[in-house]
């Protein structure tokens, strides 16, 4: 593609996820959307999406159109592997919300698809993307961590998701620890050999009934030696909490909470500050905003895509094994992409 060439894009899908990537685009002068896809459309939608020409409900309207340059599937995840199938051999550049999906076979014969037919496509992991812990992979690089030793990761949820989410989420690792298991990697630069996961309903007792947990403690053995541990909650009552640091032989970076306000009220009694943001959106508000320019780059060949096919099934493998570690109570090693 020119570098300089203005990019076509069709959405898939418009959710929550599906509205923010458009608002997002609404503000790149060089990219422009052309079509909205999803089941619901209806004619009410053309006063919501007044810039957007066209409005339909079957995704091959999407990709039959030549004029589309790339396309954003931010369908459920059961549908991610057959749409990215069609995506790709229609020719057009994919960026896909995680999971890429949820069966093993649907997702390998995708991913052959996408290599085969040479289409750039990115996964939307957005804490990537987010500044804060961009940082660390900085002084990692420039040398500051020394030798890394242990990575230590946080992620808790303000609330717990509805019952009727919960039941076709996929489960805690699928679902929410997916984003630290691809963090793990990205943060330290390497794979992760083992996870061994405690985990317990601590929370509401009604997630038992989707054989699923709220609560986790995840050990991970990196295959450079080093250790990990991520712990996950789906309700901590002070906002989203989400944190991460790497130390090594030389130091530690840390990067803490991002708070609603950066003042602090110091009296005789003690100090307060303010609490964490409450909802992801906010969190990471910029961290989608910097994926998409980040796949945009790509698409133009300005530099590889940064979150490609591979990192997607990589943290799926790493779901995979705490859900066996879960069931098992053992350790298990974290299987390969074929």
């Amino acid at each position: 593609m020119n570098n300089h060439k203005d990019v076509n894009v069709g959405i898939i899908g418009m959710g929550r996820i599906g509205n923010v990537h458009y608002q997002n685009l609404l503000t790149f002068s060089d990219v422009h959307v052309k079509t909205i896809c999803d089941i619901l459309v209806d004619n009410s939608w053309k006063e919501k999406y007044t810039r957007v020409p066209n409005l339909v409900k079957d995704y091959h309207h999407v990709l039959d159109d030549p004029m589309i340059d790339a396309v954003l599937i931010c369908t459920p995840t059961d549908l991610h592997p057959q749409i990215t199938i069609d995506a790709a051999r229609a020719g057009k550049d994919i960026f896909c919300e995680k999971p890429v999906g949820f069966e093993n076979k649907d997702i390998l014969e995708a991913y052959k698809v996408v290599n085969e037919t040479g289409v750039k496509f990115e996964v939307g992991f957005n804490r990537r993307f987010d500044k804060h812990f961009d940082k660390i992979v900085e002084h990692r690089d420039e040398g500051r961590i020394g030798e890394q030793q242990i990575l230590k990761i946080t992620s808790r949820d303000p609330e717990p998701p509805s019952l009727d989410y919960v039941e076709h989420s996929g489960g805690i690792f699928m679902d929410m620890t997916i984003h630290d298991f691809d963090m793990a990697r990205f943060i330290t630069g390497q794979e992760i050999d083992e996870v061994h996961v405690f985990g317990n309903v601590l929370i509401d007792d009604n997630i038992r009934k989707f054989k699923d947990i709220d609560t986790a403690v995840i050990s991970l053995k990196f295959t450079n030696g080093m250790l990990g541990v991520i712990d996950n909650s789906r309700k901590a009552v002070y906002g989203y909490d989400q944190r991460i640091e790497l130390f090594g032989s030389k130091g530690v970076a840390r990067a803490e909470n991002v708070l609603n306000s950066e003042t602090i009220f110091v009296g005789k009694d003690g100090s307060l500050s303010d609490t964490p943001m409450y909802f992801f959106l906010q969190r990471y508000k910029d961290a989608y905003a910097r994926e998409l320019k980040s796949f945009f780059g790509a698409i133009r060949g300005k530099h590889p895509v940064a979150c490609n096919f591979e990192d997607g099934i990589r943290a799926i493998r790493l779901a995979e094994a705490a859900k066996r570690s879960l069931l098992s109570g053992q350790a298990e090693k974290v299987a390969e992409v074929e």
